[in-house]
């Protein structure tokens, strides 16, 4: 049966919008030996998908990411929408305008696809184990 215990964890949020303010972060994650971060899905981190990768592998930080080609880039995992399924829809709207419906008059859509993907060879180097019950669960599972 399992262990139905609260656990007590401290949150800290880094707001981080320039590069300079990503060393500050790291900085500080590491000399307050964080134990892992959340990503947020941002343009300003989708463009230094790498360089976040890593930071937080050369640290051995665990990370979950906002999207696949973040775990596809080496990173522990990512869970967030669909990319994939975001851009289809994108495409769906462009030929629906192209061939003359209104902007307006489309309905707003939300993204209703969501993944989780797990990296096994990023979680070995950071020596994370990864429960079966959660690879079971995920959508790939990257060896």
């Amino acid at each position: 049966m399992p262990d139905n215990k609260a656990v007590s964890q401290q949150v800290r949020i880094f707001n981080v919008s320039s590069d300079g303010e990503i060393d500050a972060a790291f900085a500080a994650i590491i000399d307050q030996r964080i134990g892992g971060l959340i990503v947020q899905g941002d343009q300003f981190f989708t463009v230094r998908r790498d360089q976040l990768v890593l930071l937080t592998t050369r640290h051995a930080i665990p990370t979950i990411f906002p999207w696949r080609e973040f775990a596809m880039a080496g990173g522990l995992m990512s869970y967030g929408t669909s990319l994939r399924a975001a851009y289809h829809q994108l495409a769906i709207y462009a030929a629906r305008i192209l061939k003359g419906e209104k902007p307006a008059d489309l309905p707003v859509q939300q993204a209703t696809a969501f993944e989780t993907v797990v990296n096994l060879k990023a979680a070995k180097a950071l020596g994370v184990t990864i429960p079966t019950g959660i690879l079971l669960r995920v959508d790939e599972v990257i060896e």
